[in-house]
């Protein structure tokens, strides 16, 4: 995205591309035998109830668990910030460092296969024919779930609220050399300024939510190593 003309709208600014991707990283699926998928389903503990979890088919977690183990150099079982380093597009993201972050619980250190899986379950486009069941949790790819996932990268001291301060950070880092600190500092401030129903100086969750009801985030946050 180019030009400062594209920047100021509140919903070009917090509706910005969550992409995890890479070039000679891409997972392309092709087509998988039969046998070597079972074959690798069976080295997963509690497989089903990940796939109805997550939404992801046999093939999906086949290729999941191919990368995860690929960037587990040290065969352990777990990822940790640095393993996420192997994935070009990530690493060359403004934001990839609260990407990787996003996969870690607050104080974790390492992330398994499941907690991967699920992390990367936020990206899958979210099921549209999928029956509405209130007894059952909301799905991770729903729209609210997928929000609240791009909300958490601006709210980085998680008090329900992007400050002005946390917006200014993430439009540093995706667009310091693109514009002056006076027109980051004019961006902020107009965002907020059309965000902030309650004026309170800072954006909610609900807010967030309603300046981005006409932006398509399936667009927004993708993970093309998937496609």
């Amino acid at each position: 995205m180019t030009g400062i003309g594209k920047l100021t709208g509140k919903s070009e600014v917090l509706g910005r591309d969550i992409c995890v991707s890479s070039e000679a990283d891409v997972i392309v699926f092709f087509s998988v035998e039969m046998g070597s998928t079972n074959s690798t389903l069976s080295k997963i503990p509690n497989v089903e109830e990940l796939m109805q979890e997550t939404g992801f088919t046999p093939a999906h977690i086949v290729r999941l668990y191919d990368r995860f183990e690929a960037l587990d150099k040290e065969k352990t079982g777990h990822l940790r910030p640095q393993d996420f380093g192997a994935i070009n597009r990530l690493a060359m993201n403004p934001i990839g460092d609260r990407i990787i972050g996003a996969f870690f619980s607050p104080g974790q250190e390492t992330v398994d296969f499941h907690s991967f899986v699920r992390i990367l379950a936020h990206f899958r486009p979210a099921d549209q024919k999928r029956p509405k069941d209130p007894s059952m949790p909301e799905p991770v790819n729903s729209r609210t779930s997928k929000l609240k996932f791009a909300f958490q990268l601006y709210d980085q001291d998680k008090d329900g609220k992007i400050s002005r301060a946390e917006l200014l950070q993430v439009l540093r880092s995706m667009l310091e050399m693109q514009v002056t600190e006076e027109q980051l500092e004019s961006i902020a401030d107009r965002t907020i300024q059309e965000a902030d129903l309650d004026k309170d100086d800072a954006i909610s969750f609900e807010e967030f939510r309603k300046s981005l009801e006409k932006v398509n985030i399936d667009h927004k946050m993708s993970i093309r190593f998937l496609r």
